[in-house]
């Protein structure tokens, strides 16, 4: 018995910052990011829109393209890192919003839960949702990534921002991808990318050496939380390597593969992309391990050097057309989604053959995910009968061509939370409402609405 993704859905936001505007912004040479990273747009959460709207509009679409009841789905499982509460998942507030369109309760039997492990999150949740459909073949899961990819402004991590969320309906005898049973990992605890509660002294905020209660807080520190990271990004691509490399040498133990090539036989390779083209800038350390005759022959005395004479190689450079270029698309023209971004590349890869008319039954996929912190999984997926007829409903080329432009200062406000209207007022789709400040039993209670 086959268990797979059995169809997929997404939700972006329909308003972005072009990247040759925020390089002109930031005195960057704009071919610095589009021709050496990839990047062309960076999408970004309107007024009305974040991680729980993304997740909830995602399921919606997917319920209603499937023509799902409420009752078929056993449970839904967000892979997020823009959690809204430190306590209630986002997963809680999706079955919320799903009920005020498909019937008050209608989901009460519905397991739900949040899976945080920075950008791997919703991978965990996959492989979760994947056993228990094997265990419980009639049933059916949804596994959600949901994302803000949100960075400093002025940073060195602002152009890897983006947004979005991407919903997979997973079963078995699946019409898309069907999952292997294997998959190799590697961890270590490390601060390459993470998110701190922060702590200041209240007195620096009321002036006042006397401890006073301030916004019902009593103690002496206030924590604050901010949705940018701290982060160091070339320790976090270190540390990227150092995982994948582990975690596919894993894989070929736990698979039995120790004495094959995988990527030879793979159609397609899925990388976390956080900007377009980290997948390929990171896969030549595993395209390394496994043709070390052709990187000795290559010029320069350092392995450094012989490591990026490889990464230019006629080899190499095919490899990446034809094996990791498809799911680089829609990562240059939506941006970072955190634990969406290994499944946006695989709905555009995925695009891309439905748009060749490639016959891809059979084939197999690579997937390298990553999550800083860090963690990294390897495993493969075949692609199933009947993946065509699922992806070409999406049409998800033209639906990221209908997005729209914003300028600079539009952008600037927007992070800044400045604006209190939506760019584009919501329209078919989720919406924040308002957050309670007056009920003391309520107070931060975040409240939803859909716009028809």
């Amino acid at each position: 018995m086959n268990v797979g993704i059995d169809s997929i859905h997404y939700d972006i936001p329909k308003i972005y910052l072009p990247i040759q505007e925020l390089a002109i912004q930031r005195n960057i040479e704009p071919d610095k990011l589009t021709k050496g990273l990839g990047l062309q747009r960076m999408s970004f959460p309107d007024v009305h829109q974040d991680a729980v709207v993304f997740a909830a509009n995602a399921v919606l679409k997917l319920i209603q393209n499937e023509n799902l009841k409420p009752q078929e789905i056993s449970r839904i499982y967000v892979g997020t890192e823009s959690s809204v509460d430190g306590s209630k998942p986002i997963a809680s507030y999706v079955i919320q919003l799903l009920e005020q369109k498909l019937g008050i309760g209608s989901f009460a039997n519905c397991d739900v839960v949040d899976l945080t492990f920075a950008c791997i999150g919703a991978v965990d949740a996959l492989h979760n949702s994947v056993d228990f459909i094997r265990l419980n073949p009639m049933k059916k899961a949804i596994v959600v990534a949901t994302d803000v990819a949100k960075y400093d402004l002025g940073s060195s991590g602002e152009y890897t921002q983006g947004s979005g969320a991407v919903a997979l309906l997973i079963t078995s005898n699946p019409r898309v991808l069907n999952m292997g049973f294997e998959y190799g990992v590697s961890t270590e605890s490390v601060f390459d990318f993470f998110k701190p509660v922060r702590y200041v002294n209240k007195s620096e905020i009321v002036q006042s050496d006397v401890n006073m209660e301030w916004q019902g807080v009593l103690e002496t520190e206030i924590g604050l939380y901010k949705e940018q990271p701290v982060f160091d990004g070339q320790y976090s691509n270190t540390c990227y390597v150092n995982r994948v490399k582990d975690a596919y040498a894993d894989y070929k133990k736990n698979s039995n593969q120790t004495d094959k090539i995988l990527f030879e036989d793979w159609l397609a390779i899925q990388m976390h992309l956080p900007y377009c083209y980290q997948g390929r800038r990171m896969f030549v350390e595993v395209f390394a391990l496994e043709k070390p005759e052709l990187l000795a022959k290559q010029e320069g005395e350092k392995q450094s050097e012989k490591m990026k004479a490889l990464a230019k190689s006629v080899e190499y450079k095919t490899l990446v057309e034809e094996k990791i270029y498809p799911s680089e698309i829609a990562s240059g023209l939506v941006g970072n989604i955190y634990t969406g971004s290994i499944f946006m590349g695989l709905l555009s890869t995925l695009a891309y053959h439905a748009q060749q008319k490639s016959d891809i039954i059979g084939k197999k996929l690579g997937f390298f995910a990553y999550g800083s912190g860090s963690k990294s999984k390897v495993f493969e997926a075949s692609v199933a009968t009947n993946w065509n007829s699922v992806i070409d409903k999406l049409q998800l080329f033209k639906n990221l061509e209908k997005t729209v432009a914003i300028d600079f200062t539009t952008y600037e406000k927007l992070h800044k939370k400045e604006l209190k209207q939506s760019v584009i007022s919501p329209k078919n789709e989720y919406s924040k409402d308002y957050i309670e400040k007056e009920n003391p039993v309520l107070m931060g209670a975040r409240y939803y609405k859909y716009c028809d």
